[in-house]
């Protein structure tokens, strides 16, 4: 049946049609973290569409868009702005940075410092920003959705652990597929192509709060409370794990498992959920230990021999 959040996703990617190809995943992330008013890391090598998504997302959901490209020599005062002294009003003013935004694009987040990536934690976990000890509030419906090339890739910086695990989905982006590799050749090989007008606004305020108040009434069993604690106690208990799933992240697991149900067009939310899920959450808030490193496992595949290892519930 349909639903509020079926009709948010609907909309977003009727919003999208023609303009990206080939990542409907990535699209089906933005929207689990649109209802779960969480952030977006989406990551992937340079030259896929990643900045023409997020700026397409952003003109889709309207309100006030800001952008940040990242370099090695960006400072936090870049994003959050400063104090500058007005002669006229005798007395300092805020000049707002980039980040006082509806919707916050950070391209290429990963080539800038840790000191300046760590500008952003207090405004994606509690949507305020404190300058020179007094605190700004951001809106209520604050989006971030950060790009970033992988972490070999020469100058870039590895993101602080705090930093991801204020990500509520890390969605990676690959090559095309033929079919789609094709649409973009013919839709963006003309001069000029790209940057034509925006897509027009199609996600409103109510149908956002529609589809929030739906996901938080989908029924959530006990069993399935202690099936994601026990996914995030093995993570933590994996011996080629170093860090494993933080309670943050252990809630992200729950509220994107009740959206993906919604999404199926349940009022419950199932195991079966939480796996499909499972891998954007944890992959990127697990850190593996030197061994793994060298031996070359990735957290994804790491991912997965943690879910295998819990039991799951039966119905």
């Amino acid at each position: 049946m349909s639903n509020a959040v079926q009709a948010i996703d609907s909309a977003l990617r009727s919003a999208l049609e023609g303009r990206v190809f080939g990542m409907d995943g990535t699209v089906r992330d933005i929207v689990i973290a649109l209802i779960c008013r969480g952030h977006v890391l989406v990551e992937g090598p340079p030259g896929l569409g990643k900045t023409l998504l997020t700026r397409s997302v952003a003109a889709t959901l309207g309100g006030r868009f800001g952008r940040i490209q990242c370099t090695a020599d960006l400072m936090p005062s870049d994003i959050t702005g400063v104090h500058v002294f007005s002669s006229e009003q005798e007395r300092f003013r805020l000049m707002q940075g980039p980040v006082f935004a509806d919707v916050l694009l950070v391209d290429e987040i990963n080539r800038t410092s840790p000191k300046t990536q760590s500008a952003l934690l207090e405004a994606m976990e509690e949507r305020t920003v404190t300058i020179d000890r007094r605190s700004y509030p951001l809106p209520d419906n604050f989006l971030v959705l950060a790009s970033q090339n992988p972490h070999e890739f020469e100058g870039t910086y590895p993101l602080p652990e705090s930093q991801l695990d204020r990500f509520l989905l890390r969605s990676s982006v690959d090559f095309p597929a033929p079919a789609d590799e094709l649409s973009v050749l013919k839709t963006y090989d003309k001069p000029g192509a790209g940057r034509g007008e925006p897509p027009e606004t199609a996600l409103g305020a109510q149908a956002l709060e529609a589809a929030r108040t739906e996901a938080a009434q989908l029924r959530v069993t006990d069993a399935l409370y202690d099936y994601v604690r026990g996914i995030a106690s093995a993570s933590r208990a994996h011996p080629r794990v170093a860090l494993g799933l933080s309670t943050r992240g252990a809630l992200a697991l729950v509220r994107c498992a009740r959206v993906v149900a919604a999404l199926a067009g349940r009022d419950y939310v199932t195991p079966d959920d939480v796996r499909e899920i499972a891998e954007p959450v944890m992959a990127h808030r697990l850190t593996t230990t030197a061994e793994a490193e060298l031996s070359g496992v990735s957290s994804a595949a790491l991912c997965n021999e943690i879910l295998d290892g819990v039991e799951v519930p039966r119905a």
